[in-house]
């Protein structure tokens, strides 16, 4: 799947996360499970979603659309809370 996102919005996201979108496309390119949930709160404009899992560094919160031609583009990302990595952690022991 393509994913692309601006690269000012990278250096911000990195600047204020610690977290660079090139390190976040490990989550979507790996083929590891993750949890995804729309965000119903934000969608005003236009679909997003919410990913939880794990990249090389540990678990990560991803925001993210789907854009023309399956393109995911990248919104922000940033390191999960405790709550969801407990929430990540219930899920894949229910998938196991």
């Amino acid at each position: 799947m393509p994913i692309e996102w601006g690269e000012a919005k990278n250096v911000a996201n990195q600047r204020k996360h610690g977290l660079s979108f090139e390190e976040v496309r490990q989550l979507f390119d790996s083929g590891v499970d993750y949890i995804e949930v729309f965000d119903r709160d934000h969608s005003d404009f236009e679909a997003r979603f919410i990913a939880i899992g794990p990249v090389t560094r540990g678990l990560i919160l991803v925001v993210y659309t789907e854009i023309e031609d399956d393109v995911t583009r990248i919104i922000s990302a940033r390191a999960a809370t405790k709550r969801e990595q407990s929430l990540y952690r219930a899920h894949m022991e229910r998938n196991q």
